[in-house]
């Protein structure tokens, strides 16, 4: 790479067989843990599943973060220990606020179950400001129609959270934040601004490239500060495009927990071994106990 590249890092993910489909893993990596506030990065299928099966992700605890959940296909049923029950749709986007400490499971609803289903989605994790990390639970949910859509140079891109391309997403942000779901169709092109501090931009599906240069599917880009780019596609593309302001204090990273303190993270640890953290209503019979090994996020830094 030269000074001149768009390009500064690319980030190859870690793949997990989960059986029924497999997960892409780009952040935490050990070569960077966050672009922007975000410190997780997961793509999951796509995948087929077959009828009378269905996801089942158990009840688990989250502290100091903020999870974002959006749907490709298919759709997921969320609930947590709020008391929320939510049905996210392809377009639509969950954003779960843990702050001091929420629980909650994502699982495949009935309707799904009972045929021949597709699933595709991200799922992301932001890191809360130092002043946020304790802060109340929350969940908010904006429906597929609710976010702003940009079309232009045969290109659609959703705003799912942040200001790009001169439109505002409704969702909630804490700290500045970009986000956005780029639909290229053959021969599309679409601006890469440089307004955020850090950027990243990740092939799902496709074919992309930016400034010219073909970029890789699964595979997260982080840009450099600064630099403006195009992205394009010969064939068709779809591009999610991430990040926001630079943290300047480190946050650590323990299976399903996230804290700028590490003593924080151990005390999770403990009140989850011991079930102190509250249930979720309607689903509370069974859960994720904490990992005796090396879980699948480790701790970075």
């Amino acid at each position: 790479m030269t000074p001149t590249d768009p390009i500064i890092q690319t980030i190859t993910p870690i793949t997990h067989d989960l059986g029924d489909f497999r997960v892409h893993r780009s952040l935490p990596a050990k070569e960077r843990t966050m672009v922007g506030p975000f410190i997780f990065f997961d793509q999951a299928g796509p995948a087929r599943i077959a009828p009378g099966q269905g996801v089942d992700v158990r009840p688990h605890p989250h502290i100091n973060l903020a999870t974002v959940t959006y749907m490709y296909e298919g759709s997921f049923l969320h609930r947590d220990s709020l008391g929320t029950e939510q049905l996210i749709d392809p377009g639509a986007v969950n954003l779960m606020t843990a702050g001091r400490g929420i629980v909650h499971s994502e699982r495949s609803p009935n309707e799904e179950r009972a045929k021949l289903s597709k699933l595709s989605a991200i799922q992301t994790w932001l890191a809360l400001p130092d002043r946020d990390e304790e802060m109340d639970p929350a969940f908010e949910h904006v429906s597929e129609g609710g976010l702003p859509i940009i079309e232009s140079r045969h290109a659609r891109a959703r705003v799912i959270m942040g200001s790009l391309w001169g439109e505002t997403s409704p969702v909630t942000t804490y700290a500045k934040t970009i986000y956005a779901d780029i639909q290229l169709s053959p021969g599309g092109t679409i601006p890469i601004d440089a307004e955020a501090e850090e950027r990243a931009i990740y092939v799902s599906g496709g074919d992309a490239a930016l400034d010219g240069m073909l970029l890789q599917p699964q595979t997260l880009y982080v840009l450099r500060p600064g630099t403006r780019a195009t992205l394009m596609s010969v064939d068709g593309g779809r591009v999610m495009l991430c990040g926001g302001e630079a943290f300047q204090s480190p946050r650590h990273v323990w299976w399903n927990f996230v804290s700028s303190s590490t003593d924080r993270i151990m005390q999770a640890r403990e009140d989850w071994d011991a079930m102190r953290f509250p249930l979720i209503p309607g689903d509370d019979q069974e859960f994720i106990p904490i990992p005796q090994g090396r879980p699948k996020t480790v701790s970075y830094p």
